[in-house]
């Protein structure tokens, strides 16, 4: 949901089941936002698995959970994001759920994709985008520290999502 939807720590931890729905013949998850803005996200057969994994059953509260069955909050998912990287075999000094939304951009912004990023990471302006992420060819220090994007699928691999 971080790495790739974007999404910042406090909209995935606060998504709940209900928030799951279909627009447009498309799965969507409904986020509320900075500044309380609502919007729908589409999501991808790869993330779309991965919460279905994650909510398996249930038909109410939030997707996300800790080890004690409650809400995840932001250092439950550092704390997992580390455990995942340690156990994907992946070398990342500090390991935070902001960096992932830092790669979605970045990689982005490498593979071609001009400011409209911004649409993606639901900046208001693209000056926050600028100021962020730097021109084209600026974002080295981001870059260096991203997660590897090819390091993604690991987090979508069946028995990495709780």
């Amino acid at each position: 949901m971080l790495g790739l939807l974007g999404l910042r720590i406090f909209e995935a931890t606060s998504a709940d089941i209900a928030d799951l729905g279909e627009a447009h013949g498309h799965r969507v998850l409904r986020v509320c936002g900075k500044g309380t803005k609502i919007v729908l996200v589409p999501l991808p057969p790869a993330v779309g698995r991965a919460i279905d994994r994650a909510v398996s059953y249930r038909v109410r509260g939030p997707i996300l959970l800790n080890t004690r069955g409650a809400r995840m909050d932001r250092h439950a998912a550092t704390r997992r994001l580390r455990h995942l990287a340690e156990a994907a075999g992946i070398q990342i000094a500090r390991a935070h759920p902001h960096i992932l939304r830092h790669t979605l951009v970045t990689t982005m912004l490498d593979g071609g994709a001009d400011l409209r990023v911004q649409i993606a990471a639901r900046h208001a302006d693209p000056r926050t985008t600028m100021r962020h992420y730097g021109p084209a060819g600026t974002w080295t220090a981001i870059r260096t520290t991203s997660w590897p994007p090819t390091c993604l699928r690991h987090l979508t691999q069946p028995g990495h999502c709780r």
